[in-house]
């Protein structure tokens, strides 16, 4: 089968430039070429149905970098024969789309053919740049298909999101990621199979991977095929060959290449939320492996550690509470060791806080109480305070009835006597409800003793 190219290059470059990274070399020709994302481009699946029917709505691909976003709209675009307009949202403004869309149109208008215009991380587009498109996007002058790696309900402008379908790319597995690199080391057209390592002296080689170096690149790429082409080659670089001419690559030079792991995280974005999430849900399942994991992700990827120790202190109301009135010290100890130690001698402290809230017994009563009190606030009416509970601090205040019938609880037998201390519309109400959890045991039975309920 005759491949398609990729792009249309000026000529004099249709080859392929050997300075070009190997990820870029690399990029799939055609679905054949295309690995991952079978939930999308497999075959019978709606969106390959719709592409090579040429039925082609404006899209989202949502998902995380190196998962294939920018080839599968280099693809997309070679199968329906469209122009293919590319956009960087970090450099591109309102001019630039403008310029593109007048194209568009007398492309339409003289040929017929359609434009896609790629926009790459079209959440970095603000609202006005957003709405330029959407008119064009409506009448049909272009097809949009924009790349992010942020939730697109946050990121894109609803009158745009409505008129897209968004597609959501998952992280390339293990496996995926193996086959590609094995991909590249054999290929002679685009790849490493025929690595020319130095163009002056024409030194020639083949390239090999052992096991333990591939597992490595494999694991370390985080299911990025660029990060692991991008490594790959810079290791290949670097392996000089020995008596056969072969470069076989090992893990130190693998290692080397990586460098230290780039993990994927954004303090405003996706994964900010998502990894609290997980530590937030994984205290509140008593899982203290789990809630571990979680810290060191946020905190290895650049965290800011005070914004961690404020949610822990919140969980430590939240959810342990009055069940173990201890969490709320140990949290709040740990926000104050983080401030004065710093990073990363301050990374222990947040971990022990987050292992205590884990092993902690749980309870949202004081959650729930509050939030009853909220309602009630919010939606009561607000009555003054009983005369028998102000403080009678003039005399006038003592004619008035101030303190009045006020029974002092340390006059009477173990420092309790019932009196009512809320608004008579609310003299029937209960906020606060014990649960059978750690102290708040004692709590419960204690409050059953004083007021029978």
């Amino acid at each position: 089968m005759e491949k398609i190219p990729l792009f249309d290059l000026p000529e004099g470059e249709k080859e392929l430039p050997r300075n070009m990274p190997l990820a870029a070399r690399m990029r799939p020709r055609t679905f054949a070429d295309f690995v991952g994302q079978e939930h999308l481009v497999a075959e019978g699946r709606v969106l390959r149905k719709c592409i090579e029917s040429d039925q082609l709505p404006s899209m989202i691909l949502w998902g995380p970098p190196g998962s294939g976003k920018t080839t599968l709209a280099h693809i997309i675009a070679n199968i329906t024969k469209s122009h293919f307009s590319p956009l960087s949202a970090v450099s591109a403004g309102v001019a630039d789309l403008r310029h593109i869309i007048g194209e568009a149109k007398e492309r339409l208008k003289l040929s017929g053919q359609k434009t896609i215009l790629f926009i790459d991380e079209i959440h970095r587009f603000n609202k006005a740049q957003q709405d330029a498109v959407l008119p064009f996007v409506e009448n049909g002058t272009i097809t949009l298909i924009g790349a992010t790696t942020e939730n697109p309900s946050f990121e894109v402008v609803s009158p745009l999101l409505s008129r897209c379908r968004v597609f959501r790319l998952n992280p390339l597995s293990d496996e995926e990621i193996k086959l590609i690199v094995e991909r590249a080391i054999k290929d002679e057209e685009r790849g490493l199979g025929a690595l020319t390592l130095n163009l002056f002296q024409g030194i020639q080689g083949k390239v090999a991977v052992n096991e333990e170096a591939l597992r490595h690149l494999v694991t370390m790429s985080d299911g990025d095929v660029r990060v692991a082409l991008n490594a790959l080659e810079m290791a290949a670089f670097a392996t000089s060959p020995d008596g056969d001419g072969q470069r076989l690559i090992n893990l130190p030079t693998i290692e080397e290449a990586l460098q230290h792991r780039a993990l994927l995280y954004d303090k405003s974005g996706d994964q900010h939320y998502d990894l609290i999430s997980a530590l937030h849900k994984s205290l509140r399942g008593s899982d203290p492996d789990a809630a571990l994991y979680w810290l060191g992700r946020m905190l290895e990827a650049g965290e800011d550690p005070l914004y961690i120790a404020r949610r822990l202190v919140r969980f430590a109301s939240e959810d342990v509470g009055m069940a173990d009135p201890q969490a709320l010290v140990i949290a709040v100890a740990a926000q104050q060791a983080m401030h004065f130690v710093g990073l990363p001698e301050g990374n222990l402290a947040l971990a022990e806080a987050a292992v205590y809230l884990a092993t902690a017994p749980k309870s949202n009563s004081l959650y729930q109480a509050y939030s009853k009190v909220q309602e009630d606030v919010q939606h009561s009416r607000n009555e003054p305070v009983p005369l028998h509970l102000r403080n009678p601090v003039s005399g006038l205040m003592r004619q008035m009835g101030y303190g009045k019938g006020y029974k002092y609880a340390h006059d009477y037998p173990g420092h309790f006597v019932k009196q009512q201390n809320l608004p008579p519309s609310l003299q029937r109400k209960h906020y606060y409800i014990p649960s059978d959890q750690g102290y708040e045991k004692e709590v419960d039975a204690r409050l059953k003793d004083w007021w029978g309920i």
